[in-house]
């Protein structure tokens, strides 16, 4: 038997015990856990649960799964948005196959378990996008993927929008960069899988009526090539709008969440210069740098961006109120201590884990402009929570998203979480603090993050009625 992992590789040092020489179906351990909200495998693949991480083991040929692997590893090299491969176990004997192990992605959900379980109207226009994104972002770094589905992939809440992340390279191709025939091959498949994939909703009730899986498909391929456009086409400017042109579509390629190498102009005679724009292949990233340098918290990019403006309205509360300028660094700091961590220690116990924690203060924070609204007052970040843990937190679908303690509680305890049934089924969470905001010193009708509701985003409030 040949165990090949990933350096460093000490937390997946428990898995080494499991049953490798019998074929996975039968296994039989303590530490196997049943994902709810797992997609479709034509192999048989099984979770575990150890030291506080959930990894998926996939058991396929000895030959496929040491490819995977190579590919997998290649993808986090290039920061390309993919599960993390921990290591492949061959060689474990001559009638059994190998298995490729990876991380499980904590608050993610498949395609299948999120229209099943709509939070605020059907996710079908966000899917797609971040579908699309992903795809995307694959073909500019030269990877084919084969086998572009729904299925393939998982999806985590990104500050009411989704981020797409590739679960299976079984059939991909790396290389320097694709042809047009090669791009045109990964997206007709994709919409050939995809329609069929929205037939089996519709046959199972779980697409809304009116839509149709066909012009759903046909409408992954033009976003698809409405973004691939966008960031790869050519263009001739003239020579008196080159500068504010050029700056315009860099500007347009950042806001879509890609980054640009290299920017070249070449002489077109009398008609200007033709521009030409490298999109560069890179983690969606610069929100979500900008706020783990200040504040240490890792988030996703739509996530970075809406906790940003909550702390540049912070700093403009800071600065009000003592009639002097303030720091980024120190207004990072006092958002951090005094508004985020406090709603963030107040969740209810039983329900920490149906969302990551920065997803669930973005939600407070849209529950905060709803009731802010409809109050003709800001009501306080505070107050806003605790609405929010009585009334739309404890309806989170327990299916819906996954972390590593809450698989191993629901494994080990099939009770269900404290506080879900009581209050009228309501799981009401306790009075947090019906006086001043925690850790705030504020009075609740004058919250120091009083203009956190304005800014990007806050026109809507999918998740909040």
């Amino acid at each position: 038997m040949h165990f090949v992992f990933t350096p460093p590789a000490e937390t997946a040092a428990g898995l080494l015990s499991l049953p490798w020489a019998a074929p996975l179906e039968e296994w039989d351990d303590d530490r196997l856990v049943e994902i709810r909200q797992r997609g479709l495998s034509r192999h048989v693949v099984r979770f575990v649960a150890d030291e506080g991480h959930v990894y998926a083991l996939k058991e396929l040929d000895g030959r496929l799964a040491r490819r995977e692997y190579r590919l997998l590893r290649r993808l986090r090299e290039l920061a390309l948005p993919a599960v993390e491969v921990v290591g492949v176990v061959v060689d474990r004997g001559p009638e059994v196959d190998a298995i490729l192990v990876t991380r499980f992605l904590e608050f993610s959900s498949s395609y299948r378990a999120l229209f099943a379980n709509p939070r605020g109207g059907h996710p079908t226009d966000r899917l797609l996008d971040a579908l699309v994104e992903l795809l995307v972002r694959l073909h500019l770094g030269g990877f084919m993927w084969g086998d572009c589905s729904l299925s393939n992939v998982l999806f985590r809440m990104d500050a009411g929008a989704f981020a797409a992340y590739l679960v299976d390279a079984e059939t991909a191709e790396l290389h320097p960069s694709l042809t047009e025939g090669q791009r045109g091959y990964d997206v007709r498949l994709a919409r050939e899988r995809i329609a069929g994939e929205l037939f089996d909703l519709q046959a199972a009730g779980t697409l809304p009526s009116g839509l149709d899986p066909i012009d759903i498909a046909d409408d992954v391929v033009r976003r698809y090539e409405g973004l691939w456009d966008e960031l790869t086409r050519e263009e001739v400017l003239h020579p008196d709008d080159q500068r504010y042109r050029i700056a315009e579509r860099l500007r347009r390629i950042n806001d879509l969440g890609f980054d640009v190498d290299e920017v070249e102009l070449e002489d077109a005679g009398a008609d200007g210069a033709r521009l030409r724009v490298r999109t560069r292949v890179a983690e969606p990233g610069h929100h979500r740098r900008i706020l783990f340098t200040r504040t240490g918290l890792g988030a996703q990019e739509k996530q970075a961006r809406r906790l940003l403006n909550d702390i540049a309205s912070y700093r403009g509360h800071l600065e009000r109120k003592t009639g002097r300028p303030v720091a980024e660094v120190v207004a990072a700091n006092k958002w951090l201590a005094e508004v985020y961590e406090p709603v963030v220690r107040a969740v209810p116990e039983g329900l920490r884990d149906r969302l990551d924690e920065v997803e669930l203060f973005h939600e407070v924070l849209e529950h905060r402009w709803f009731l802010s609204e409809r109050a003709g007052q800001d009501i306080g970040t505070m107050t806003a929570a605790r609405d929010y843990f009585r009334h739309v937190l404890p309806h989170v679908p327990d299916e819906l998203t996954v972390s590593a303690a809450g698989t191993w509680r629901r494994r080990t305890d099939p009770s269900p979480p404290a506080g879900v049934g009581t209050d009228a089924g309501t799981g009401a969470a306790p009075d947090l603090d019906s006086g001043t905001d925690s850790g705030t010193g504020a009075d609740p009708g004058a919250d120091p993050g009083a203009d956190s509701g304005t800014g990007a985003d806050t026109g809507t409030f999918p998740r909040s009625d």
